[in-house]
């Protein structure tokens, strides 16, 4: 068979040509992936199931030297088809990728000796870095307890030109393979005749995947698990030390509508093309504290307490000159040497049009340190997917890139995350 299919659902991609699946960017060879949990805890084939909506039914069935695997929730089925050793699939998402499909490598500076992170380290930074108890027991706001009165009173002090700006990309009826994975984004009128089509009222009915590649939002806290090399029978925590419990209603703690309705805080951003002369950063660019202290130079500006920190790499710039492309494999975000300086400017919010992690992270055994730190012992919310271009213009328009960012929370109950609607205001 020639060519290269990788397949892509939910929070896995698997490539046959390297005979490794990936879950959310992270390698799990395929000896391994039967039997290892997913991030959530359960057994691979329940997470894939989950990936799906429902749980799952499997069904095997040997044709010849072909075996078939059939995974269906009765609304999506995907075929795994093992010929000669090399594994193929068919339904959910199948792109024929080509001989000369690029293979997303770890940027080599990641791995020079002064900069190179390991999964140790991560690990004692989980206690290093952690505030968990430093608002009480029962938080769970995290970092966006910084975010008081008087800093609020100050953010609104910044608003001189009273120019507003969106952080958030509108999903709806935009395609390319950087959405769909997690589900639809739709809008559509709710009253049509069955028979004539017309249409019976100016009623609308909006659907969002919150998690999906092309809709901004903020990631609740807990949307990731610890600790980091969580043994089987281990319990699984989220933020603050509360027991990570996901139930089909969503997280019993630490969810989007525990982090309060919103805030009005000062947003930074930090326009890395904009400093190093490009129109965007290349994929798999990592950025570093040297660099976020170079922008800090440039702009005039120090980043602080109860910021909302917002990094544009120039995703949506790259993607209306060229098209989309597997950014959540090959995103220019922070290293993972980045955390350390987080936990000492306080920052309440960070925000990134990318995924925030530089992907791939180039720390072995995990791709999304910063996801995995800043949400389960920083308690600091991520917003993937924000929306930077018009807020990059406005600010170089006026040199100033500070300003008021009004958040709203949207309070699902039990959400893993939450729409980032926020706006900018100059």
């Amino acid at each position: 068979m020639s060519g290269r299919f990788v397949f892509a659902f939910g929070d896995f991609r698997l490539d046959p040509a390297d005979k490794v699946l990936y879950r959310d960017g992270e390698p799990v060879p395929l000896t391994e992936a039967a039997q290892r949990p997913d991030r959530r805890g359960a057994p691979f084939t329940r997470g894939f199931g989950a990936a799906l909506g429902h749980e799952v039914r499997t069904a095997t069935e040997t044709i010849g030297a072909r075996m078939v695997t059939r995974f269906s929730n009765g609304r999506h089925a995907v075929a795994v088809l093992v010929v000669a050793g090399a594994l193929f699939l068919a339904g959910g998402t199948v792109a024929s990728t080509g001989q000369g499909a690029p293979r997303y490598s770890a940027h080599p500076s990641t791995q020079e000796p002064g900069r190179l992170i390991t999964l140790d380290t991560l690990k004692k930074w989980e206690k290093d870095l952690s505030n968990w108890g430093r608002w009480g027991k029962d938080d769970q706001r995290g970092l966006l307890n910084l975010v008081t009165p008087e800093r609020t009173r100050a953010a609104m002090a910044l608003v001189r030109e009273a120019r507003t700006v969106t952080l958030q990309i509108n999903p709806i009826k935009k395609t390319g393979m950087d959405t769909g994975g997690f589900g639809e984004n739709l809008h559509r009128m709710a009253r049509v005749h069955p028979v004539t089509g017309a249409i019976q009222g100016a009623l609308d009915v909006i659907t969002l995947s919150i998690h999906d590649g092309l809709s901004s939002h903020m990631d609740a806290l807990c949307h990731y698990q610890g600790p980091i090399g969580r043994q089987p029978n281990e319990p699984a925590v989220s933020y603050n030390g509360f027991p990570f419990t996901l139930t089909a209603a969503g997280c019993i703690e630490s969810a989007a509508d525990r982090m309060g309705p919103g805030y009005i805080m000062r947003g930074v951003l930090v326009d890395l093309p904009l400093m190093k002369g490009l129109k965007w950063l290349e994929p798999s660019t990592p950025i570093y504290v040297e660099d976020l202290e170079a922008w800090e130079k440039f702009a005039g500006i120090r980043i602080g307490a109860g910021d909302a920190l917002i990094i544009r790499g120039g995703r949506w710039a790259k993607r209306a000159a060229e098209g989309p492309w597997a950014y959540g494999q090959a995103g220019a975000g922070l290293h993972a040497s980045v955390l350390p300086w987080l936990k000492a400017r306080d920052v309440s919010l960070l925000a990134s049009d990318a995924v925030n992690d530089v992907q791939p992270s180039g720390v072995q055994g995990i791709n999304r340190p910063i996801h995995q730190l800043t949400q389960v012992n920083m308690g600091l919310p991520l917003v993937d997917n924000a929306y930077t271009e018009d807020a990059a213009a406005e600010a170089a328009r006026l040199k100033r890139w500070e300003f008021m960012l009004t958040l709203q929370i949207y309070q699902i109950p039990g959400g893993t995350a939450s729409p980032f609607n926020a706006l900018a205001t100059f």
